[in-house]
């Protein structure tokens, strides 16, 4: 249990957070927002080869916090989750399918997203939490509800009955966009270990193939995808294009935060975003 209070207390300093640290809805939002704007999305893992199969608590505290690394969904979420649980949030996990950017008869894809099903201590509401779906992540919990419009630090979103289960949109540019589905039934931890194993190392998965890198500002979405830098603020936005590869490595660096050392020789993961700045 001091060991466990040590990394809350590390990751609470990871993330800029000074409590203090309650049970309640302000606390719940003020964790969400810290964690998005200090902790990037990040696929560097995956893009070189290092599948990420371990999601224990260990695991996501040493690279997400300790190494100053970001990751994905189920890292992202995985590491709040236990997080909220110590804290005494009541915590389900859930699995999701991405739609996001897909045609509408597209084939279903597989369940290859994790969020967050999160009880306030002393309410009956659940709330929809992800700090792990890259440029277009909650920036702030939501109910989890059917129907209402929900209000964001960033766009409205709001949840729908999909088949057996909700469909997230978020309010783009006046248009409703769907980012995924999911159902409300609570995951078991392989369920998530063979999600992650399957997205970083499937050799046509995104995470595979291409980089990509995400960080959410209280009033900014940075989004990296390749050589193509996209900053979203206020209904404007500018875009940067990178000639090089050392350009993209310094964005990882100076916009994102991610410290490049955790992976070894630079020459190598070089070489490896040269290989997929238009991918």
């Amino acid at each position: 249990m001091v060991r466990m209070a040590t990394d809350l207390t590390a990751y609470f300093k990871r993330i800029g957070f000074s409590g203090p640290a309650r049970t309640d809805l302000d606390t719940l939002r003020a964790i969400v927002a810290a964690h998005n704007r200090s902790i990037p999305f990040e696929n560097l893992d995956p893009l070189l080869g290092i599948p990420v199969v371990d999601l224990s608590f260990g695991a996501l505290h040493d690279k997400l916090v300790d190494r100053r690394r970001g990751g994905y969904c189920y890292e992202h979420n995985g590491l709040l989750g236990y997080v909220l649980e110590q804290l005494g949030f009541g915590v389900d996990r859930l699995a999701g399918r991405v739609v996001w950017m897909k045609e509408p008869d597209a084939p279903l894809p597989a369940q290859t997203h994790n969020v967050l099903a999160v009880t306030v201590p002393g309410q009956d509401e659940r709330y929809l939490v992800d700090v792990g779906f890259g440029g277009q992540t909650l920036s702030s919990p939501i109910r989890l509800a059917a129907g209402p419009v929900q209000e964001t630090r960033h766009e409205p979103y709001r949840l729908l009955e999909h088949g057996d289960g909700l469909v997230l949109q978020a309010q783009i540019r006046g248009d409703w966009k769907p980012l995924y589905t999911f159902t409300t039934e609570p995951r078991p931890c392989i369920d998530l270990e063979v999600g992650s194993w399957y997205v970083s190392t499937y050799p046509e998965s995104i995470f595979v193939v291409g980089l990509t890198a995400a960080l959410i500002t209280d009033d900014a979405r940075i989004n990296l995808r390749g050589r193509n830098l996209a900053i979203h603020s206020r209904g404007e936005t500018e875009r940067v294009r990178f000639d090089t590869a050392g350009q993209v490595l310094d964005a990882l660096e100076g916009r994102f935060g991610i410290d490049l050392t955790d992976l070894g020789a630079h020459v190598d993961l070089k070489a490896r975003v040269d290989e997929v700045l238009d991918a």
